[in-house]
């Protein structure tokens, strides 16, 4: 090797395993000595999560631009019971334009041989074999093509590099009306508009819920204006009637708000720049010129369009007089805390619903029903946090949910609650604060209209919309209760030193210039788990004490950290943001760990 040649630590990488097997390769299995020659990156993903979609995303570009020299393989690794179903995988990989292989790996085997302890995380093996970088989180795209390419041309040059096709092999398309429809709304004809979310398109269907009328957009994922032939969505999801007859409609990975001229057929940008939001981005201002992130649902409230900002776990809203954004609730923290707006915080929050009183919302990552009144404040109704989920009625504060996506009002002020995960329709009725079930055998409900005294469901994995009679007395279901499926990490109670591990990625150094840039938030479930260490502070490493009192909890940990381009001569760095959120389920446990590293960013610096 000469001196010229980067010098990288190199471990073997572990086999791939996966209990559920292959997608996407023609019912092929591999393994890695199959992939010797290829550069091959792991992403290591789940699908409730909307930072594993973002990564997907990121990688389409990598993954054309480097056709013949990387393979892109996902590691599915489930946080829900559901989603360690084969069928809820094979679904999501059609659903969410997946163009690689995927292992899926539902008892994580896969996952706890690369020591994984975040969705998503991306680790990149060279063409002989050896893992050279690990990166958590999102927004790693940059570094990995860098990576990329020195690894494409130090391996062309040591002739170990295998050019070619890849072991991709596109799925059969199926020819249903619908594919993967996400929201829908009531037309003033009595049609139905439903956002077809894997086709990119509107679709409008006759009263009977099935014929069409017309479709909106071209079919591809894009991002361009104009008539219905002519205009581009990417995985559109929410629907909101305006007061002026229009629909509104979240474009959630072009990260926009659209505008549907339901006489023309005519769509519109009304806010988004088709880029992502990130941190450090400004939240408000002039519609057009502010990036959102994955807005999932809207809803016309209190004068304003609101938008369930799913990707930073925020709730927006857009102002159709002022043609202004801005933030409205959450802190962008991934969690569940009420209270005031400025300082509640939501997961992922998915489908919302309008009553002049309140506005209903589902937060899907923490399975819960929330609200927020006229005065700001946040209040949850139902659910816990991110790690207990399951279908159990009941008194609300004993009741669970697995990963709802919609929330419809009714008329008596009660909610239906899209439990999509149970394949159920839930009711919580804050009169007498109890949870109960609707209807079972729901393929993944995802959103839910009234239609006089029926409720019409849009059965996402069936592709269709399913008319039901609202029941006067609810389904009786027996109980279930879950915890997250990952093992936890055994530590020593008392003293625990936690490592946030980053390093800047390769020319690019910590961005200092406005006081410190980093940042660390500490809290558990429960909170008694932490005796000291909670809140925030700039530190990386921080001493926590766990309770031995508490046999087990979960570790909630936000780090941030801020890096600019290192080159003096550069009068306008490029700067970047590098944040991950951990849930790390711990048992306490003599002779267990005293210290828990997590890393940040990666390891595809050079290591001298």
């Amino acid at each position: 090797m000469s001196d010229s040649t980067p010098r990288r630590v190199r471990v073997r990488a572990p086999e791939l395993v996966g209990k559920g097997g292959w997608l996407n390769t023609g019912d092929k299995r591999y393994t890695l000595a199959d992939l010797r020659g290829r550069i091959v990156v792991l992403d290591f993903w789940t699908f409730c999560c909307v930072n594993c979609l973002h990564v997907l995303d990121e990688l389409r570009e990598l993954e054309e631009k480097h056709a013949d020299t990387v393979v892109v393989i996902g590691v599915h690794s489930p946080k829900f019971v559901h989603e360690a179903e084969h069928a809820a995988v094979v679904d999501a990989v059609e659903r969410y334009g997946v163009a690689h292989p995927v292992l899926d790996d539902p008892e994580l085997a896969t996952w706890k041989q690369y020591a994984v302890r975040a969705w998503p995380t991306l680790v990149v093996i060279d063409p002989e074999g050896y893992v050279v970088a690990q990166h958590a989180g999102e927004g790693h795209a940059h570094a990995i093509e860098r990576l990329v390419t020195e690894l494409a041309a130090e391996h062309e040059a040591k002739g170990t590099l295998r050019r070619g096709d890849g072991p991709y092999v596109a799925p059969e398309p199926e020819p249903t009306v619908l594919r993967f429809p996400g929201k829908a709304i009531v037309l003033p004809g009595g049609t139905f508009l439903v956002s077809d979310t894997t086709r990119h398109q509107l679709v409008e269907l006759a009263e009977d819920g099935e014929s069409v009328v017309r479709r909106i957009g071209t079919g591809t994922r894009g991002f361009a204006d104009g008539g219905p032939d002519t205009a581009a969505f990417s995985e559109p999801q929410g629907l909101a009637l305006l007061y002026d007859g229009s629909v509104v409609v979240a474009d959630t990975v072009n990260h926009a708000l659209r505008r549907l001229d339901l006489t023309t057929g005519e769509v519109t940008t009304l806010a988004g720049t088709g880029r992502q939001w990130w941190q450090g981005a400004p939240t408000s201002g002039p519609a057009r010129e502010v990036d959102l992130s994955s807005p999932w649902d809207v809803a016309w409230w209190d004068g304003k369009v609101w938008i369930a900002m799913a990707g930073v776990h925020q709730l927006w809203a857009y102002d159709p007089v002022e043609r202004t954004v801005a933030v409205t609730a959450g802190t962008t923290n991934e969690g569940l805390v009420d209270g005031p707006a400025a300082e509640a915080w939501f997961a992922q929050p998915s489908g919302l619903a309008a009553t002049p009183e309140r506005l209903w919302l589902a937060d899907s990552e923490t399975s819960a029903l929330r609200w927020v009144g006229l005065d700001g404040t946040v209040h949850t109704a139902v659910g816990t946090g991110l790690f207990d989920f399951g279908h159990r009625d009941g008194a609300a504060e004993q009741a669970l949910l697995q990963h709802p996506l919609g929330v419809t009002a009714l008329p008596d002020g009660s909610v239906a609650i899209s439990d999509t995960y149970n394949h159920a329709l839930r009711r919580f009725d804050p009169a007498t604060g109890e949870v109960t079930t609707l209807a079972t055998d729901l393929r993944e409900p995802s959103d839910a209209v009234l239609v006089g005294d029926d409720i019409v469901v849009v059965e996402s994995a069936r592709h269709r919309l399913t008319r039901l009679r609202l029941p006067e007395e609810a389904v009786r279901v027996a109980a279930v209760a879950h915890r997250t499926q990952r093992a936890a990490t055994e530590v020593a109670p008392g003293k625990l030193r936690l490592d946030v591990i980053f390093q800047a990625p390769t020319g690019q150094k910590l961005d200092t210039r406005y006081g410190p840039s980093t940042r660390l938030l500490v809290s558990a479930t429960p909170p008694e788990l932490l005796l000291a260490g909670e809140g925030a502070d700039t530190d990386l490493v921080r001493d926590l004490e766990l309770d031995p009192a508490i046999g087990e909890g979960v570790l909630h940990v936000s780090a941030m950290a801020a890096s600019c381009d290192d080159d003096p001569s550069n009068e306008y760095p490029a700067c970047h943001v590098h944040q991950q959120d951990w849930g790390v389920p711990v048992r306490l446990t003599e002779g267990g760990a005293d210290r828990l590293p997590l890393v940040l960013a990666g390891m595809d610096e050079r290591d001298a």
